[in-house]
């Protein structure tokens, strides 16, 4: 397993943290997704590391940014 941690730009409520999740656990390979909306943190553990860009993509279908690290 592999967690990675990405910072998400723009999540302000309980819905926000719904929808992130929900994309990006839809990411093949997620098996867990753990958002702290107050410092924008999404934590992601995966069978094998991500490819950035499709994790980007998953936030973006959520209507949100992901910070580049």
């Amino acid at each position: 397993m592999v967690t990675t941690t990405y910072q998400v730009q723009g999540m302000t409520c309980g819905h926000c943290v719904s929808s992130v999740s929900a994309e990006v656990g839809a990411v093949p390979g997620v098996t867990d997704v753990q958002v702290d909306l107050a410092s924008g943190q999404v934590t992601v553990t995966s069978e094998q590391p991500l490819d950035t860009d499709t994790v980007r993509a998953a936030v973006d279908e959520a209507g949100y940014d992901l910070v580049d690290a």
